[in-house]
């Protein structure tokens, strides 16, 4: 028996004993913080002159396995580093995105409702009515272009089998967006929303584009755990001016719907919507006893076919005489 043969094969299992341990360790750990990836490193190069030592010296025995079985070993510990930081940056993303809860104190609201709160037009006209909206309607939310959009008349021509209010507001936006909808939409158990957010937030969105993208996500995901049935469609900001800072936010809008697995409605493609088609289609199914509920994508591109060629179009003439 070669006892140096047996030393070393001893030794090199006392040291490689300890890498099986780690690998568990630092597969429940979940995290790559405090792994040292240099040192793995350099563990695994010591394997290896070894390994190429024993080869050349041509001593291919049992310690010349021990070697391979220790190095396999350490090995394992690099797919549990890549597999930990790429948690870690998971981890890292998740927390990036939530917001902390904004505690105001010590303001009290007496807001006048015809000075502070500018109703949609559908409101206007119902004022006494409001009390009696019904439940599980699909709800849009916008802000000052949105307000215009007369979403009841249009619900009626295009035969909406389900009701829809206007809750959009003039100064909404992302940041406001949550309190706006505890306080006054969320009561009425919406069983769909339209989220038309950005228009007042370029400020925001210039200075610091994460906080924009974590109002309109917490936004989202609250809106889900509410309730899961809940369809929910974002709306890109309208850029016919084709804006850098506007085309950027709507890459962030459509990436927080993908993420989030709601519906993106593109308004660049407005000019493409034939709502006259829309309608036929709509009148056909009505009369054909369908009940099937317009999916939000068709209720978007109705309202904003609307908007584009009516509302849109009055702010330009106004931009030109002014």
């Amino acid at each position: 028996m070669n006892f140096a043969h047996l030393f070393e094969a001893s030794m090199l299992i006392c040291f490689g004993f300890s890498w099986p341990l780690n690998v568990i360790k630092a597969y429940k750990a979940r995290t790559a913080k405090g792994t040292s990836l240099p040192f793995i490193i350099l563990i695994i190069t010591g394997y290896i002159a070894g390994i190429t030592a024993k080869i050349i010296n041509g001593q291919f025995n049992y310690v010349l396995a021990v070697y391979f079985i220790n190095l396999a070993i350490v090995m394992m510990n690099i797919f549990i580093y890549i597999r930990n930081k790429s948690l870690d940056k998971k981890a890292a993303l998740a927390n990036e995105l939530k917001v902390s809860k904004i505690n105001i104190k010590g303001i009290e609201e007496k807001e006048d409702v015809m000075t502070n709160y500018t109703n949609s037009l559908d409101e206007l006209i119902n004022r006494k009515s409001k009390a009696i909206e019904k439940k599980n309607a699909v709800i849009l939310l916008g802000g000052a272009k949105d307000m215009d959009i007369p979403v009841a008349n249009l619900a009626k021509d295009f035969n909406f089998n389900f009701p829809i209010y206007n809750k959009s507001e003039k100064n909404l936006s992302v940041s406001s967006i949550m309190d706006f909808y505890l306080n006054r939409i969320e009561a009425s158990k919406p069983e769909g929303i339209l989220i038309h957010l950005g228009e007042n937030d370029t400020s925001l969105f210039t200075s610091d584009p994460s906080s924009f993208d974590n109002y309109y996500l917490n936004f989202i995901e609250y809106l889900k755990r509410a309730n899961r049935t809940c369809r929910i469609a974002v709306v890109s900001v309208d850029n016919q001016n084709n804006d850098k800072t506007l085309k950027l936010m709507n890459a962030h809008i459509k990436a927080i719907a993908e993420a989030e697995k709601v519906s993106f409605i593109s308004l660049e493609n407005a000019k493409l919507w034939n709502p006259e088609a829309t309608k036929a289609a709509s009148e056909f199914a009505y009369n054909m006893g369908l009940k099937i509920r317009k999916p939000l994508r068709d209720v978007a591109e109705i309202l904003y076919s609307y908007a584009y060629n009516n509302v849109v179009e009055i702010d330009h003439s106004e931009n030109k005489t002014a």
